[in-house]
């Protein structure tokens, strides 16, 4: 059962599964036509033949076939004698002929499909005639252990794949979105991009997002052909046909129905097709700004002791390998935005005060604003100030690196998901929960009038030896996104590069995985740091998001002032 808000936008394909003789939508099956045109039951030509009637080895141009019923309910008001093998028949009380009377019945009988039982006319049915039946609503088929795509369940309650694929055939067209609010495993995902449907995947849980993630990222699937190649996967597949010949055709004299096998598109064997482009992104919690009052509700997390002792037990990674270790981290009382007061390991010592985000949301610039007023109030002043969080909202990293303190170095840290989940992992020194986010060092340069280009200069990174920010350079940049209509709320990519791509990584890695040839001026394309060159026809903002090599993301967000023309 499905529903829609605008009943008119319903969709229905009828799918079909092949029908096995003796099976479901096989049994009824039971009679065969010789090809001297001799007609018996099949339990007859066993007794004849004295062995058991096997489909794959029955005699040569023979047939199989069923006898269905001739008449339908409703009576006619015209007497309807047929003649056929000089006997007359006639429909049972309040019944009348299938076939329109008297052509469509003769012309059944010229084409040899009327048949007797012992007091009525019968519809010859060839197993041929489609080979194929509908599928009702109970689906036994899908019960098998292989049904998930590789073998197995990844996830306790993982869906079967067939389970999707049918609902998902029978009820959308390519080109269609289909909306997935508890992903799971990703069998919806990765569903929708077998069958050229475009998704949307949702889940609360960071390990169904992971797994989701890793199987598409590891999917391969078939290239099927296009049935409008200039208009794309919306235009259509081009998929099985099977003639349907029914005993209306036959009577009407007009051409059989064909139906498509939605399941069954055709295949271009010399193509394998991966993946397409898809991003991964956190909805910030929606908030509701006072008109009256600036002051924020804010969560004083109960995790925020586990989150002290664990900074201090594993210090915050850096690049190479670096850290920077604490003697201390201690609550901080007095303020409601710093909550910690910390000193570094280092000769001498720097005080660090920290601010931990919300465990629920993204750290907002508010926040920010917040915490940066009671630094100024704390004495002696510190040397760093650290903001910690899962997940940073653009603004508010925006405020942090554009901050200038003389003598005062403000840091972003990534804050590893696992530090949610209670006693998953142990307190060992080798945790890295706290990762150094670094600063993308990131320009505009005008190229023509309403045209520019972005450039990518490296990463800003804190110097644990020195307490200073150095200027970095591109080699640590895995991929970077470019949004050239940044809408405040969530990166929509226009262009896309992965830098550390070189002769033995990344596009080369698949075209060797996939044996097939790369096209080698797209690559050099996508390759670099600096974007392809685009139209800006009004002041908008730009983003940008970088992904370093440990995975750690980035994102700088600003202003170009486009033309008006």
């Amino acid at each position: 059962m499905w529903y829609a808000k605008n009943t008119p936008c319903l969709k229905y394909h009828q799918l079909y599964v092949k029908k096995e003789f003796g099976e479901e939508g096989g049994s009824a099956y039971s009679k065969i036509e010789l090809k001297d045109g001799a007609r018996m039951s099949i339990s007859e030509w066993e007794k004849i033949n004295k062995k058991i009637f096997s489909y794959d080895d029955r005699p040569d141009n023979s047939k199989i076939f069923s006898l269905g019923d001739l008449t339908s309910q409703g009576g006619s008001s015209d007497d309807q004698p047929f003649e056929f093998n000089n006997e007359i028949y006639r429909p049972k009380k309040g019944n009348h002929w299938k076939a329109n009377y008297p052509d469509g019945m003769n012309r059944l009988k010229e084409f040899n499909r009327i048949g007797t039982t012992e007091s009525q006319l019968g519809y010859i049915r060839y197993f041929e005639d489609f080979p194929y039946m509908e599928i009702n609503n109970l689906w036994k088929d899908t019960l098998g252990q292989n049904q998930y795509g590789d073998g197995g369940k990844k996830y306790v309650v993982q869906t079967s794949l067939q389970v999707i694929q049918r609902c998902m055939l029978m009820s959308t067209d390519p080109g269609d979105l289909v909306l997935d609010i508890t992903c799971g495993s990703g069998t919806t995902a990765y569903v929708a991009e077998q069958w050229g449907r475009r998704r949307i995947t949702c889940d609360t849980s960071r390990i169904a997002i992971v797994l989701t993630k890793q199987r598409m990222l590891t999917a391969a699937f078939d290239y099927y052909e296009l049935l409008h190649p200039e208009i794309g996967v919306s235009g259509g597949f081009v998929y099985k046909k099977v003639p349907h010949i029914t005993l209306k055709s036959i009577a009407n004299n007009e051409p059989c129905p064909i139906e498509d096998i939605y399941d069954q598109p055709n295949i271009d064997k010399l193509k394998v097709r991966i993946t397409g482009p898809f991003t991964v992104e956190a909805i910030p919690s929606p908030t509701v700004k006072s008109l009256t009052e600036p002051e924020i509700t804010y969560d004083a997390t109960s995790k925020q002791s586990d989150w002290r002792d664990e900074l201090k037990h594993t210090g915050i990674r850096t690049r190479n390998g670096e850290k920077i270790e604490f003697s201390r981290v201690d609550p901080l009382s007095g303020t409601k935005y710093i909550q910690a007061d910390a000193e570094t390991s280092e000769n001498p010592s720097r005080r660090a005060v920290i601010c931990f985000a919300d465990e629920t949301r993204p750290l907002d610039s508010r926040i920010v604003k917040f915490a940066l007023d009671e630094v100024e109030t704390i004495r002696p002043s510190p040397k760093i100030v650290i903001f910690c969080a899962f997940q940073f909202d653009p603004e508010a990293a925006k405020d942090i690196e554009e901050t200038n303190w003389p003598g005062i170095t403000l840091l972003k840290v990534q804050m590893n998901p696992d530090l949610l989940i209670e006693d998953l992992k142990k307190k060992n020194r080798s945790n890295e929960s706290f990762w150094m986010i670094g600063q993308p060092d990131v320009i505009s340069e005008k190229v023509e009038s309403g045209k520019y280009k972005v450039v990518i200069r490296g990463f800003d990174y804190y110097d644990v030896k020195n307490g200073t920010v150095e200027s970095g350079n591109t080699s640590r940049i895995a991929m970077w996104m470019l949004d050239t209509a940044y809408d405040g709320m969530s990166l929509n990519p226009s262009q896309i590069f992965f830098p550390m791509a070189g002769p033995k990584d990344g596009w080369y890695k698949l075209a060797k995985t996939l044996r097939t040839e790369i096209d080698q001026d797209l690559i050099e394309m996508y390759h670099g740091t600096e974007s392809i060159p685009f139209t800006v026809k009004s002041t908008r903002k730009i983003a940008v998001k970088i992904i370093d090599d440990r995975g750690i993301e980035s994102m700088k967000v600003w202003e170009i002032e486009g033309s008006d023309e």
